[in-house]
């Protein structure tokens, strides 16, 4: 079986071969030394638990430690304009997703960064489908009841995020949207603090990713009213899709995906895409992502020339929704 420098070697060969580029002896060599990965998002949110799930399995294929630093704020953009000036060797990697390089680009005019032109795709690590949450003790009882409560009183009621421009911002964006209502935002540092605020009834109602809900839902420590994809998630069969609760406007996937900074060497590159294929075909990585609710990519979504298609495509999608938001 060939060995995961290999693999990687062979992807970039006949480009050697042909003299398109030298691959220098640093990255021939890579990795020799602890990986630092940046999650933008506090320890506990579905980018950090499926950051943490996948690397674990990277670093044992690639024989050195990848540390994970959690850099919180901005939602997310602080930590992603750092990853964005970090030497592009390889060593500083961040786990972004849809609201850090799509989402982004709308909301904030006089972004740091751009996520086409500052960063190299790696891979697609997982697909997240959205929520429609609630407080456990919220009144309505189905999403039907929660469009009209909602709608009646929408200076009252308020939605927790993880700061705007995050998943959670972007998707209550899209839904707020369709209901035509500007509840009141109330920004946390990650999805992981805003759930917390949720399950102690401090706020009143959130989208997100299904990662972060699936132990608070099956606890019964709060409301999932509706999953925004077109078939219900195998994690929690009897939540109904939004087509299926009678809002099939509100349509919402996040995805989490490994960037490198821009001009990164294409055999790092190779190197740890191999890595991360190799941990999503690992039976025990799937396992607890897929017991999570996430969506594992298939094997053609999860090249780099993929993630750089996913990417474009979702700016251009998230743009027309956030931009009346700025």
């Amino acid at each position: 079986m060939m060995s995961i420098r290999s693999l990687a070697g062979a992807c970039l060969s006949a480009f050697v071969a042909l003299g398109a580029f030298t691959v220098p002896a640093s990255a021939q060599n890579y990795p020799t030394r602890t990986i630092t990965m940046i999650v933008p998002f506090a320890a506990g949110g579905p980018t950090d638990v499926i950051s943490r799930i996948v690397t674990a399995h990277m670093a044992q294929t690639l024989g050195q430690s990848i540390v994970i630093e959690n850099v919180v704020g901005a939602g997310g953009t602080t930590a992603t304009t750092r990853a964005a000036r970090a030497a592009n060797d390889g060593y500083t990697l961040i786990t972004g997703h849809m609201g850090t390089h799509a989402a982004s680009v709308p909301l904030y005019p006089k972004l740091a960064y751009h996520p086409e032109k500052d960063f190299e795709p790696v891979a697609l690590l997982a697909g997240t489908p959205i929520l429609i949450l609630a407080r456990k003790d919220f009144p309505p009882k189905d999403l039907k009841e929660f469009v009209a409560y909602v709608k009646a009183n929408a200076e009252k009621v308020n939605a927790a995020h993880a700061g705007i421009g995050s998943v959670s911002h972007a998707s209550c964006e899209l839904l707020n949207s369709i209901l035509g209502v500007k509840p009141v935002g109330v920004p946390f540092n990650g999805t992981g603090p805003a759930m917390n605020a949720l399950v102690a009834g401090q706020v009143d109602y959130m989208c997100d990713q299904i990662v972060n809900a699936v132990p608070q839902i099956n606890a019964g420590t709060i409301k999932a009213y509706a999953v925004a994809t077109p078939e219900r998630n195998p994690s929690l069969p009897n939540v109904p899709t939004t087509t299926e609760a009678g809002l099939p406007a509100f349509q919402a996937q996040a995805w989490n995906a490994i960037f490198a900074p821009k001009g990164t060497s294409p055999a790092i590159i190779a190197t740890l895409n191999a890595a991360a294929i190799k941990a999503l075909d690992d039976e025990n990585v799937r396992k607890r992502l897929l017991d999570l609710g996430s969506v594992i990519p298939a094997p053609a979504n999860r090249t780099p020339e993929a993630l750089a298609t996913l990417v474009k495509n979702e700016i251009a999608k998230w743009t027309p929704v956030l931009k009346p938001a700025t």
